[in-house]
């Protein structure tokens, strides 16, 4: 049992706050802004860059100066809730102030509050016009406009990011006021984030390091050039209790012995592997440093501890079943062959690999395997990095469940289409691997976008010219629906990853929808054929309906949704298909969507009105 709790433990969040280990850097440093000042607050996500700015905030509330909040990453009052948690007290009206950038964009209710204006990251001419507003309404000078952060307007308006910031934030700051942004570094081109650092007047950087905390003050108006350091820990839990119970045990079942009745009656358990990919990196273009590690680890951890906490429930003749099938010692290369021969038609009926264990190269405790046609890579050949994060992970929760030894296995994958190899290969040991940290940490922005870019190439010429998605030879295009939980499920355990598949959906709604007008496609024409392309990977069964006792408007509905089918959350958890489908309409309408019912809550299906 204490090895349980201790594999529970998993980066998900990335580090835990500590804050009473921040403060005293962030206190000690006197960085109020003047007059007319810009200061950037750049670093990696969960480099502390929030954190920094909310204290910045209320050291300027301290001093009767007044706020306007550009939040892009969570709603107003979540972060009114941190400030308080950090020591706000009452307000006098107009002190603080707040732009809502997030909301609209991913496809929720901008919250009816008199200190806030809604805005969409997708249009930064929202989001001037509202600063503007909220400028006439404090009526002062010396507002500090706080912009947590940029990362989403940037990666929607790439082109368009350094005249906005020209026009609105350093003009904001030049009629006497100032500014305090923030950028997340490695999202994007690198060049870009030199340009908008160029325009600033103070530049402090944020970095984690190997269990430390970095503030390293690059230039300031008051502040020498100086580098403080901090302790912090890793912190994260995985937690399997928002399944239904029954669900996750016929998963388990199917899983051992590849058959029973289907999960889903209408449009049965396999969806086409380019949603998964699409759902898969385009929130990877938000988080390209810590996704790869968070998806590894947490594929790692929800087989093992799935199946450490449902095996005792499992029927008398499957625990039997194991039993006989299971080997005494995983250390033994036989051993371990003899177990994935076992397990060979599964992972091929399921749609994951076709596998090889390589006898020449695996010796004791060291063991090798082959990977043709895997779901993480196909159709993302020579891309430039190694892909299958997921299913070396996956491979690593299996391995830990069934090892009488209890030891923590690790999969390092050490050949990948991904870099032009004409296979994937992948290495499993008991313990740390040194190469995993390369393998883990060796994606960029750029890489990231290239892959969002043939992902996008690939969409569009299915749309409109009819061209095939991803086919493989023998496995053919679909996965096994439930392997869709390893890249949505961490959105229940993580606002960082709910936030980003979020924002990447919209990203990937809107370009779709922008593609498809850019060809003179009429706009019903636009959503017809793309509820088609989600019909057609099987995503769920998707109609688009008249609205209930209305003459005009529609809804969407979806039945057997993979990314809710046997959630029991009791709220609406269709984080990928709001945003995605929010920034359609969005794109094609002018329109925005918001569900209303959703499987996960217990309702029959899944729906969106169109409002």
């Amino acid at each position: 049992m204490t090895r349980l709790l201790e594999m529970r433990k998993i980066e998900i969040e990335g580090f835990s706050s500590e804050e009473e280990k921040w403060m005293p850097i962030i206190k000690g440093l006197d960085l109020t802004l003047d007059k007319g000042e810009v200061l950037g607050l750049i670093g990696e996500s969960g480099a502390g860059k929030s954190t920094f700015c909310q204290q910045t905030v209320l050291n300027s509330i301290a001093t009767d100066r007044p706020i306007i909040f550009v939040t892009t990453e969570q709603g107003p009052t979540e972060i009114t809730a941190l400030l308080r948690e950090k020591g706000m007290g009452e307000l006098q009206p107009g002190a603080l102030s707040f732009i809502d950038a997030f909301a609209e964009t991913v496809g929720l209710a901008t919250p009816e509050r008199t200190d806030t204006l809604g805005a969409n990251c997708e249009d930064l001419n929202s989001i001037s016009v509202a600063v503007t507003k909220l400028q006439q309404r404090v009526a002062r000078k010396d507002i500090l406009l706080a912009f947590d952060s940029l990362t989403s307007p940037y990666l929607f308006n790439r082109e368009e990011i350094l005249r906005f910031i020209r026009l609105c934030l350093l003009r904001f700051a030049a009629q006497g006021n100032a500014v305090v942004a923030l950028m997340d570094e490695g999202c994007g081109r690198a060049e870009d984030l030199v340009a908008m650092m160029s325009v600033a007047d103070g530049i402090i950087t944020m970095e984690m390091g190997e269990g430390s905390w970095l503030v390293n003050v690059v230039k300031h108006p008051k502040v020498a050039p100086t580098t403080l350091e901090t302790p912090i820990a890793r912190s994260g839990m995985v937690t399997m209790d928002k399944f239904d119970p029954g669900f996750f045990r016929r998963l388990m079942e199917v899983g051992l012995t590849g058959r029973g009745e289907p999960f889903r009656k209408e449009v049965g358990d396999f969806v086409h592997i380019f949603w998964r990919h699409l759902v898969s990196w385009s929130g990877m273009l938000w988080d390209p440093k810590r996704f790869p590690r968070m998806t590894y680890e947490f594929s790692k951890q929800i087989e093992y501890v799935g199946g450490r906490e449902r095996l005792p429930v499992l029927p008398w003749h499957m625990r039997l079943l194991i039993r006989l099938i299971l080997p005494d010692d995983f250390s033994q290369p036989q051993n371990v062959k003899r177990f994935m021969r076992r397990h060979k038609k599964n992972m091929e009926k399921r749609g994951q690999r076709i596998m090889e264990f390589l006898d020449d190269a695996s010796e004791t405790d060291e063991h090798h395997i082959r990977m043709r046609e895997g779901y993480n890579c196909w159709g993302l050949e020579s891309v430039g990095a190694r892909l299958a994060f997921q299913d070396c992970g996956y491979v690593a929760g299996v391995l830990n469940m069934f090892d009488k030894a209890e030891r923590n296995w690790n999969v390092v994958e050490t050949k990948c289409i991904g870099l032009g190899d004409p296979y994937c290969e992948a290495m499993f040991v008991p313990g740390d691997i040194p190469e995993m940290k390369g393998f883990l940490e060796g994606l960029d922005g750029s890489i990231a976008e290239k892959i969002h870019d043939r992902l996008m190439d690939q969409l569009v010429g299915f749309l409109v010219h009819g061209r095939p998605l991803a086919e493989r030879p023998r496995l053919g295009s679909g996965v096994l629906f439930p392997l869709m939980f390893h890249i949505t499920y961490p959105s229940q355990l993580s606002d960082r990853y709910r936030m980003a598949v979020r924002m990447g959906a919209a990203k990937a709604g809107k370009e779709v929808g922008d593609h498809l007008m850019d060809t003179g496609l009429q706009e019903d024409e636009v959503v017809t054929r793309v509820i088609e392309f989600m019909n057609t990977c099987k995503v769920g069964k998707v109609t688009l309906r008249p609205r209930s006792g209305q003459a005009l408007g529609e809804t969407i509905r979806m039945r057997e949704n993979c990314e809710s089918f046997g959630l029991e959350t009791g709220e609406p958890s269709c984080f990928f298909t709001t945003g995605f489908l929010n920034g359609l309409f969005s794109a094609v309408k002018n329109q925005h969507i918001r569900e209303t019912k959703c499987i996960a809550m217990g309702d029959p299906y899944c729906e969106w009105e169109i409002i």
